[in-house]
C-alpha cells in the first residue's frame, strides 16, 4: 500500500511543530481546519485500508517518497492510496504488477485513476487476486539517452530547461531535422492526454481564434485512449530566427518514427516525467535522446 504525506505533514516538517504550522497559516489569513480536515480523513482511510487488506495477506506501507528505489516482488498487487498524480508516479515504477487506485476523499479529488473506495477493497481483492476484474493497459512514453540512461512516463516527459531560459537543441522526426531555441517539449500519452496536453491543445486555440478572428475548437475533443500505440508532443515558445526554425512543432511519436533530441545546452538541461522535478536525466550538450513508446505498460484495475 502506497501512501503519501498530507498537507499538513508537509507544513509541520517545515515549522516542526502543528501549532506553529497554524500560527503561520492563520497569520495570512488563511483556513487552518481544512488542513486538519484532510488530514484526519486520510489517516483514517489508510488505518481502514490497512485492516482490511490484512485480511486478504500481508501488507506492506510505504511512503511515496520510497517508491523509485523500492523493489516489488512479481506477484505484488500495489494499492495507491491518494491523488490521480500518486497513482502516475506509482505506475511507472512496476513490471506487470496490478494497481488499484482508491480515492480517500472523493469530495476533496476528482479522481480519474481512483474508481475505488476503501469500502470496496474488501470484495475488491478476492477478484484482483483471481484476475475476474478487467485490468485497462496504459502506454507510458520512454526516453533514452547515449549515455545509458533511461526514463519512463505514465502522463507526460518533459524536456528542456531546469529553468526558465531556452532550451537549445537538434529536433528530428522521420527525415526532418531542425535547430530549435524554445522553452521546452512536452510529450504526453494517452492516460495524460486530459492533463498537460489538455492545456496545450486549449491555448493554442484560443491563440488561433483570436488571430484568425474564428470560432475554432480545440483539435483533440475526445481524450485519447489509455492504449494508445502513439504519443503526442509539442513544442513550448518556438523562436524562429537566423539559426533556429518553428516547423516541427507538433506531432505524433510512434515506435516507427520516433522523436530524436539531441541537447545544445551547455548546463541546465534536463528530462523529467509525470511533473516529478527532482527524479531527472541531465540532458545537456552532446546527449541524444531518442522518445518513443516504452516497451512496458502500466496495468490498472478498474
Amino acid at each position: 500500500m502506497v501512501v503519501r504525506s498530507t498537507r499538513l505533514d508537509d507544513l509541520t516538517a517545515r515549522f516542526n511543530t502543528e501549532d506553529q504550522a497554524r500560527f503561520y497559516v492563520e497569520h495570512l489569513g488563511a483556513d487552518f481546519s481544512d488542513y486538519q480536515k484532510e488530514d484526519r480523513i486520510y489517516k483514517r482511510v489508510i488505518r481502514d485500508a490497512q485492516n482490511l487488506l490484512s485480511r486478504h495477506g500481508r501488507v506492506q506501507v510505504i511512503d511515496r517518497s520510497f517508491v523509485p528505489n523500492f523493489i516489488f516482488g512479481p506477484n505484488d498487487t500495489v494499492v495507491a492510496i491518494g491523488q490521480d498524480g500518486l497513482v502516475a508516479n506509482v505506475l511507472k515504477y512496476l513490471h506487470e504488477q496490478l494497481l488499484i487506485g482508491v480515492n480517500p476523499d472523493a469530495q476533496r479529488w476528482e479522481g480519474v485513476l481512483l474508481p475505488f473506495t476503501v469500502a470496496e477493497l474488501d470484495h475488491l481483492m478476492p477478484e484482483v487476486f483471481a484476475r475476474s476484474r478487467p485490468v485497462a493497459e496504459v502506454t507510458m512514453a520512454q526516453a533514452k539517452l547515449n549515455t545509458g540512461q533511461d526514463l519512463v512516463a505514465v502522463n507526460d516527459l518533459f524536456i528542456g530547461p531546469r529553468s526558465h531560459t531556452s532550451a537549445r537543441y537538434q529536433i528530428q522526426l522521420g527525415k526532418k531535422v531542425e535547430y530549435h531555441s524554445s522553452s521546452g517539449i512536452i510529450v504526453s500519452t494517452g492516460l495524460g492526454s486530459t492533463g498537460w496536453l489538455r492545456s496545450i491543445f486549449a491555448g493554442a486555440t484560443g491563440i488561433a481564434s483570436a488571430l484568425s478572428g474564428l470560432d475554432l475548437e480545440p483539435r483533440e475533443r475526445k481524450a485519447i485512449a489509455w492504449d494508445a500505440n502513439f504519443l503526442y508532443f509539442s513544442v513550448r515558445e518556438p523562436w524562429p530566427s537566423k539559426t533556429s526554425g518553428a516547423e516541427i512543432t507538433f506531432g505524433k511519436v510512434t515506435h516507427e518514427q520516433p522523436l530524436i533530441l539531441t541537447s545544445q545546452m551547455p548546463e541546465n538541461g534536463v528530462i523529467f516525467s509525470d511533473g516529478v522535478e527532482s527524479d531527472y536525466l541531465e540532458f545537456n550538450s552532446g546527449t541524444e535522446a531518442i522518445i518513443t513508446i516504452a516497451n512496458r505498460k502500466g496495468h490498472l484495475v478498474t
